[in-house]
């Protein structure tokens, strides 16, 4: 969904409106763990067969052209970090190419009525309204297949972000930690449209071994149903440049969400857009 200058187009689920969720502004990305395949992606063999007529050498170019055109978009988008000039937009994309406004908060956050793993009424219990509404009916769902659920950390603020980021870095390194958090202002905890969940209990909440629990494995085949996306999935770590997170729940709305789920496809390639990310290994 790119056109000559870049700019994707989303559908807000409030109103059925088509947004440009960027602006014109751009950023450097400062990563250094950034890999640079602009030219390996643009490029494109075009072999012809001698034997082909005129139209179908001209439809093969026309192809050909339309899969460069579109390579080149892409690989546009990884050099710059654009900052998204509709944050509120609900199917809003935000990434390591993706940046929200510095001083961006949602007006609508509001206190889901759904357990969490600790008891303060603190801001990471909080969500955009839409979402909310959504999380707590997920909730009442698993609640009746048997699965209770818990929520871990909704909202997160740019300031917030940063020291939890910056604490990442000198514990892990850089490159290590922009494999499992995002850098302030490319967080999708900042929208209030994500919730990290796990079971009742909080064993496992926002660890790798909540991956097969009977938790995760109901968040994996009815998040959808809710409007809800697991935003990382597995074995899409070089398109949405995190590791797998399957108690990672991203709101987009159930049209969008659907169609990602029966199509087995992140929330970049709804959009057709890529993220460049250091190789795993």
């Amino acid at each position: 969904m790119l056109n000559g200058d870049i700019k994707s187009k989303i559908i807000s689920n409030e109103n059925g409106k088509v947004l440009d969720f960027y602006n014109d502004n751009k950023e450097n990305e400062p990563s250094s763990d950034k890999i640079d395949h602009a030219s390996s992606t643009i490029q494109e063999k075009n072999s012809e067969d001698p034997s082909s007529s005129n139209s179908e050498n001209k439809s093969n170019e026309s192809k050909t052209a339309e899969k460069k055109s579109e390579r080149k978009q892409w690989a546009t988008n990884a050099d710059a970090v654009k900052v998204i000039g509709q944050p509120e937009a609900i199917a809003v994309l935000v990434n390591k190419q993706n940046k929200l406004p510095d001083n961006y908060s949602p007006k609508d956050l509001v206190y889901p009525d759904v357990p969490f793993t600790f008891n303060e009424k603190a801001d990471k219990r909080k969500m955009r309204a839409n979402a909310a509404k959504a999380l707590e009916k997920l909730f009442a769902g698993a609640k009746d297949d048997g699965i209770l659920l818990a929520g871990v950390s909704g909202y997160r603020s740019f300031a917030t972000q940063q020291v939890l980021f910056n604490n990442y870095v000198n514990r892990d390194g850089q490159k290590a930690a922009e494999l499992f958090s995002a850098r302030p202002g490319h967080s999708e905890h900042q929208t209030g449209l994500a919730m990290d969940v796990s079971g009742h209990t909080g064993i496992c909440a926002a660890q790798d071994c909540f991956d097969g629990t009977p938790e995760a494995d109901w968040l994996a085949k009815h998040a959808h149903e809710y409007g809800f996306i697991i935003r990382y999935p597995k074995g899409k770590e070089q398109i949405t440049g995190y590791q797998y997170e399957p108690w990672h729940l991203r709101y987009v709305g159930t049209d969008i969400s659907k169609e990602i789920h029966k199509k087995g496809i992140t929330l970049e390639e709804y959009y057709n857009v890529a993220v460049p990310v250091s190789e795993q290994k």
